[in-house]
């Protein structure tokens, strides 16, 4: 297991998100998703979410693995639409 924080877009509530190493970023967002799309954000038809390590400029690649994109234990990272 590989504890990720997730910042998500229009969500004021940082999660503690249990990932394993082979995720793909796209399922990463998934996962994210699970925990805040019509709870505390409305979901957004027809656009992608995707992932970046906090405060980058551009997202990590969709099939990027959480191993391979090097990201920590603990490390936050922002999902959003684009």
């Amino acid at each position: 297991m590989h504890p990720l924080v997730v910042n998500f877009e229009a969500d004021f509530v940082l999660q503690l998100l249990p990932v394993e190493a082979d995720f793909t970023m796209d399922q990463v967002a998934e996962a994210a998703a699970f925990h805040s799309l019509n709870r505390r954000v409305k979901p957004q038809s027809g656009k992608t979410l995707r992932v970046r390590v906090q405060d980058a400029d551009v997202p990590l690649g969709r099939e990027v693995t959480v191993a391979q994109a090097g990201l920590r234990e603990m490390e936050t990272v922002e999902v959003y639409y684009e």
